[in-house]
């Protein structure tokens, strides 16, 4: 029987598909690496499409299947590497394939803005599968797959939105960044704070592949780059003029809206984990 969930209110619908979603990514990451690679190349294809598809409502025209397929191959062959299934030189495939995007705009004669749709492309690559190809790097760092620290990461930016939106609702008084998040709050930033503190502590005690300390300074990476990463996805949509960057998860908007934080969040923990 299908679920309607248009019948709940917003929160209840936030909530059943939050767990919904958390249960399904748990288990793929923990049943293999493949299962792992699996469920994020298929978020990664769907981030980069509503990207894509949002840029299009401003009158760009990036090229989505060409900066689709070279997002996939910097996925793919950074996890093939990690893996020790291939050697790390395959890395220099990702220049030719990303020059091509230059040789296509180059016979596109209705494009009267080729340099901007171009840079439009690289920027979904990088916004999306580059913080998906460096959590490759993150799990695979000791040699095999730590799926605790992929997991503990996933929990962390979901500590902080999750303290921040409950936090920010009861108590939201003081404007974060009225400008581009009107229901932005310090209160809200601080209860982020608390409840990503008490989930590193957590996790550092049930695994050891981290020291607390490690874990601690990601739960602060999660809440202030997690923070940001929700303003310039706001101050993304406010340019092209709504609210939600999609409806296919109800009582969230789209896939960018629900994970804006991990798409920011990323790109400093793995210097962070990898580097100290």
């Amino acid at each position: 029987m299908k679920l309607n969930l248009n019948r709940y209110n917003n929160l209840t619908q936030r909530v059943i598909v939050a767990l919904v979603g958390v249960m399904v990514i748990i288990v793929a990451i923990i049943w293999s690496p493949w299962s792992y690679f699996i469920v994020f190349l298929a978020l990664g294809l769907a981030y980069i499409l509503q990207f894509y598809k949002l840029t299009g409502l401003d009158g760009f025209i990036p090229l989505k299947t060409r900066g689709t397929l070279t997002g996939l191959l910097i996925y793919t062959v950074t996890f093939l590497v990690e893996m020790g299934l291939i050697s790390y030189r395959y890395y220099l495939l990702i220049f030719p394939v990303s020059a091509i995007i230059f040789f296509i705009k180059l016979y596109k004669k209705s494009d009267d803005r080729p340099f901007t749709n171009i840079a439009y492309t690289f920027l979904g690559i990088i916004y999306v599968f580059v913080p998906f190809s460096l959590l490759h790097i993150i799990a695979f760092r000791t040699g095999h797959f730590q799926y605790e620290v992929i997991i503990g990461i996933l929990f962390l930016i979901w500590a902080s939105d999750t303290g921040g939106y409950f936090s920010g609702t009861l108590f939201g008084r003081t404007k974060l960044f009225e400008r581009v998040s009107p229901k932005k709050s310090w209160e809200g930033l601080a209860g982020g704070f608390v409840l990503a503190i008490i989930m590193a502590i957590v996790f550092s005690v049930l695994f050891d592949t981290l020291p607390m300390w490690k874990w601690i300074g990601m739960g602060i990476i999660a809440v202030i780059s997690g923070t940001y990463g929700d303003l310039v996805e706001s101050l993304f949509k406010r340019g092209i003029h709504i609210k939600d960057s999609g409806k296919i998860l109800p009582g969230h908007g789209g896939f960018l809206d629900r994970f804006d934080a991990l798409l920011l969040s990323v790109p400093f923990m793995a210097p962070f984990i990898l580097l100290f």
